[in-house]
């Protein structure tokens, strides 16, 4: 088999990304040197994208355009070739969500483990945060057009936003998204994010943002509750290193140090 029908079958099974122990047995028989000639051949004009060393992307004619494939279609595979746990979040996930009214220019995953070098191979851009407390829920399985992938609920995509929030653009760069994304925030899915989600001060800031869209918000009220169950300190809207919270007027204790302007 040459390495044009490898990736043929490939696709005709729905599967856009092999690695190079998949590639070395499909194409058995064959002197490694003329796979590797192949390969490099591939990848110069396009056909194959290396993302990793020893994992391929494939790009089918449709998305030749784009020179990338969109994450869902590979993902799930890159992380169990890398042995890692892992969830689509921040912007690539509220996009899932109807919640980026802004193309993102590269895709978000929080992993576990070490950290990991981002990825820019043209096209193709990939971010990683490492996740020092994995989520015990707030995972979700989507199915996708190349089976399934994980990502982050609506009330864990909220919450990383403003955790991340200096490292992603800022305050405001996320309030818009953040807005949005709070339409689809379930009571359950707050409940399940209450039952091991460590960091208070973001549950302050998440309660507030809440409460601005709505008075009666139901999950802020649970999140309120939680956190009257312990002590809560004040904190930054958006947190700054040289600038402490001063004064606060609103029952979240979040001072709101930078105006907040939607993009919406």
């Amino acid at each position: 088999m040459s390495l044009s029908d490898f990736i043929k079958e490939r696709l005709s099974f729905e599967e856009y990304a092999f690695t190079w122990d998949e590639l070395i047995e499909g194409v058995s028989g064959k002197p490694e040197s003329l796979i590797r000639n192949d390969l490099y051949y591939a990848v110069s004009n396009g056909n194959v994208v290396s993302l990793r060393h020893k994992f391929y992307l494939i790009i089918p004619p449709r998305y030749s355009h784009s020179a990338k494939l969109p994450v869902e279609l590979y993902i799930d595979k890159l992380f169990n070739f890398l042995h890692r746990n892992y969830y689509l979040g921040l912007y690539s996930a509220a996009r899932y969500y109807g919640a980026s009214h802004q193309q993102i220019q590269k895709e978000y995953i929080l992993h576990d483990k070490s950290p990991l070098l981002s990825v820019s191979k043209g096209a193709v851009k990939l971010d990683f945060f490492t996740v020092s407390n994995w989520p015990e829920k707030n995972i979700l399985n989507r199915k996708g057009d190349a089976g399934m992938f994980k990502i982050s609920s609506p009330s864990l995509t909220a919450v990383d936003l403003l955790y991340h929030q200096t490292k992603i653009g800022g305050f405001n760069r996320t309030l818009s998204i953040l807005e949005e994304l709070i339409e689809e925030v379930e009571v359950s899915d707050v409940i399940d994010l209450l039952s091991w989600y460590p960091q208070r001060s973001v549950l302050q800031r998440f309660g507030f943002l809440l409460n601005q869209y709505d008075s009666k918000s139901e999950p802020a009220e649970l999140i309120y509750n939680y956190l009257s169950l312990q002590k809560f300190y004040p904190v930054l809207l958006s947190p700054k290193s040289n600038q402490k919270p001063g004064s606060v007027n609103n029952r979240w204790k979040v001072d709101v140090n930078i105006k907040m302007e939607s993009d919406l």
